[in-house]
């Protein structure tokens, strides 16, 4: 990694976002998620439609299972009134540790982290340290630490330069892996905050992390259109009570720390009503070396709305576009995705969502693989305290021109998935 680029970097960021004037701040499992999800970072659809209960708001659930008055009931294991179970209660070091196990089954494969069909797999077992960095009375300091282990640990790793460097040769046989996504520090002067290491990609609606999503499948674009990860300098401004900005630069896509490019990374997240949240988030440059040397831009754009108290409605549209440019890799996907939440319950939700992929050129081969790739998947969020959700799922694949990577070369597949997420 070249430090000077990053020095540069971190003063072009702070410079680009000091002019706007505070918004609510969308940061990674934050303890006050924002009223709609975001974009921006792990977005915790909860926060939307509640996924699970507690004694004292559930008048017949799970949670009503062995309540009593005392903190060390029954009800306080599955995280009922005395709130979700923590491994660590207190900070390290002032630094907040927690995590998560995802354990999953799905019947086919479609290519999309979930590889491993017919098995029962230990996806994620993922432990994070982080301390956010409080600039309200002054300059403050932070930053984070995460680890992933399981079958997602493959694709989390920093794949952009397939050559060894930092996490990308942790695999432990054909199926798992490790991966540290994220290593950072941060700094914070009231409004403004900027963070400079390995960190997690603005673009998208969902995330890695399996508390960030609804459904246990993930989406085509998410996969295989957008970043996961960059490295670099991204600095945050709480632009208003309903505005939040973001500004950056970062080496390339997917790469640890050695230099994989030079992009810009940024966009902005508003409320423009007490119901609808747009989010708009870029990048555009050199996204890669070697092999995956490519030059363009993307961005995706997240118009949540709160059509009412149960019911939300999300569409998600990404545009990349790198073809043209004659390098090594080239281009071109448009895709149009709709998520509808609706709370049955304090612990079950339902939810659709409806993809449209359409693939230009390459996703699927250099200058091949042209396409328009359908995927329609519902399921339920079931919510057992504060600690255990499970996510069962149907989905229909559809691929006339057979280039999506479906089982057996098919045009169209139904899988039925689910996993168990508990967090600690």
């Amino acid at each position: 990694m070249k430090l000077t680029k990053l020095a540069l970097a971190a003063a072009i960021a702070a410079g680009c976002l000091t002019g706007s004037s505070n918004a609510s701040e969308f940061g990674y499992y934050s303890s006050d998620p924002a009223p709609v999800a975001s974009a921006s970072d792990m977005q915790d659809y909860a926060s939307v439609i509640p996924a699970s209960c507690s004694c004292g708001d559930a008048p017949i659930s799970s949670c009503d299972i062995g309540c009593d008055t005392g903190c060390d009931s029954a009800c306080d294991s599955l995280g009922g009134d005395c709130g979700p179970w923590k491994l660590f209660q207190n900070d390290i070091l002032g630094f907040e540790v927690g995590g998560w196990t995802s354990v999953g089954y799905h019947s086919a494969n479609n290519s999309l982290f979930n590889s491993y069909n017919d098995n029962v797999n230990l996806h994620q077992a993922w432990i994070y340290a982080e301390k956010v960095a409080d600039g309200s009375c002054g300059l403050g300091f932070g930053g984070r630490i995460d680890y992933i282990y399981g079958v997602d640990g493959p694709d989390t790793q920093a794949f952009g330069r397939d050559n060894g460097h930092w996490d990308t040769s942790w695999d432990n046989g054909a199926a798992y892996g490790h991966a540290i996504p994220q290593l950072y520090a941060e700094a914070a002067y009231g409004d403004l905050s900027v963070k400079a290491g390995h960190f997690y990609t603005l673009i998208g609606y969902e995330v890695v992390g399996a508390p960030g999503n609804f459904f246990y499948s993930h989406a085509y674009t998410m996969y295989n259109s957008e970043p996961f990860t960059h490295t670099g300098v991204l600095a945050q401004y709480n632009a208003g009570e309903n505005l939040t900005t973001y500004g950056g630069y970062v080496l390339g896509w997917d790469s640890g720390f050695e230099d994989n490019g030079d992009a810009f990374l940024g966009g902005f997240s508003a409320d423009l009503t007490d119901s609808i949240n747009y989010t708009n988030q870029f990048v555009v440059g050199r996204f890669g070396e070697g092999p995956n040397n490519e030059v363009g831009w993307m961005t995706s754009a997240i118009t949540t709305t709160q059509l009412t108290d149960a019911i939300t409605h999300v569409f998600w549209v990404d545009i990349l576009d790198t073809d043209g440019t004659g390098r090594a890799r080239e281009r071109e996907t448009f895709d149009i995705t709709n998520y509808l939440l609706v709370g049955l319950t304090d612990n079950i939700t339902w939810g659709q969502r409806l993809e449209w992929y359409n693939i230009d050129k390459g996703v699927y081969g250099v200058n091949a693989g042209r396409s328009d790739v359908y995927a329609y998947t519902t399921g339920l969020n079931l919510g057992l305290g504060s600690n255990l959700l499970f996510r069962p799922e149907i989905r229909w694949d559809w691929d006339k021109d057979r280039v999506a990577g479906l089982e057996n070369n098919r045009a169209a597949q139904t899988t039925f998935g689910s996993d168990m997420v508990f967090t600690f």
